[in-house]
């Protein structure tokens, strides 16, 4: 037998050892924990041989601890009011959102995230750490506990719960397009600027355009211009840099302000699916199921 397995069984002699004292018998020990008399009787002489003492005195009716199981019983009880109290400790964690949740999104998913995660303000012991960054961050390596992605979702490493979509909207500044030409249909983008992300696989990005008649088009895009956040994006569009494919909530504004105009309006494009992404665990403790309910309530309102 190995040490460890001795520990592991001696563990539960003194865990058992404590158990007879509180019930007050071994009878009585037997029935909490699920044995036999002679089954507690058993594991108590095995203990009392390793140990080369004897812990209690017993006759039909009572136990009394010796000298020694006085002395041995203060340490065995502590030992098991520990182990509950590390249980409990999970437990609450389990059931109750605690400790510090982070979440890694894009950065133009703060304001969503303010409204989304309100009903997680009720939970006191809860700390939120939001990681706001274009660029996908490596969830294990910042130890990142839920993530939100937009677009297509391919690493097998991770689990991905699709939550809903949003509106993209292909816009540009009025002066570039009219230095450059206004688009009427997705075939005379070709030649245009784009502006974009980093794409994470090397290749250029695909645009699909429906019309009211439900005609599909198909366009490549490589941008001439790059961009690790999405507000620098917006910003350098607005400029007069080229084509600028964003979400159509976070380009409203500068819409109504004429500081961007729509591209091709008559023509929509295809939604962009966005995905909660946790890593790849059997079980999640509260806080972020708490957050994946808000969030999935969020996106079916």
């Amino acid at each position: 037998m190995s040490d460890a397995t001795a520990w592991t069984d001696k563990l539960k002699r003194m865990a058992l050892f404590a158990e007879i004292v509180d019930s007050g018998s071994i009878s009585a020990a037997a029935r909490r924990v699920g044995s036999t008399p002679s089954a507690v009787s058993q594991q108590l002489r095995l203990l009392e041989t390793a140990l080369g003492l004897v812990l209690l005195h017993r006759s039909t009716r009572r136990i009394t601890l010796t000298e020694a199981g006085e002395r041995y019983y203060p340490a065995c009880a502590a030992m098991v009011a520990q182990a509950r109290s590390a249980d409990q400790a999970l437990e609450r964690l389990r059931d109750e959102p605690e400790g510090e949740l982070r979440l890694a999104a894009p950065i133009g998913f703060g304001e969503l995230l303010s409204t989304a995660l309100e009903p997680l303000r009720r939970h006191p012991k809860l700390r939120l750490h939001l990681l706001l960054d274009d660029t996908p961050i490596d969830l294990i390596g910042e130890r990142v506990d839920l993530a939100l992605r937009v677009g297509r979702f391919t690493d097998s490493a991770l689990v991905a719960r699709r939550l809903g979509e949003l509106q993209r909207q292909l816009c540009a500044a009025p002066r570039y397009l009219a230095e450059r030409g206004w688009p009427r249909h997705p075939g005379e983008l070709a030649g245009h600027d784009w502006l974009g992300l980093p794409p994470r696989s090397g290749a250029a990005d695909s645009l699909h355009f429906q019309d009211a008649q439900g005609a599909r088009e198909e366009v490549r895009m490589e941008p001439r211009l790059l961009a690790s956040q999405v507000t620098a994006l917006q910003a350098m569009a607005v400029a007069g840099w080229g084509l600028y494919v964003g979400m159509a909530d976070d380009v409203r504004q500068p819409m109504a302000e004429g500081r961007l105009a729509p591209v091709l309006p008559d023509w929509k494009l295809e939604p962009a699916a966005v995905f909660a992404v946790t890593p790849r665990r059997d079980e999640q403790p509260a806080k972020v199921r708490h957050a994946l309910q808000a969030l999935q309530r969020h996106f079916k309102t």
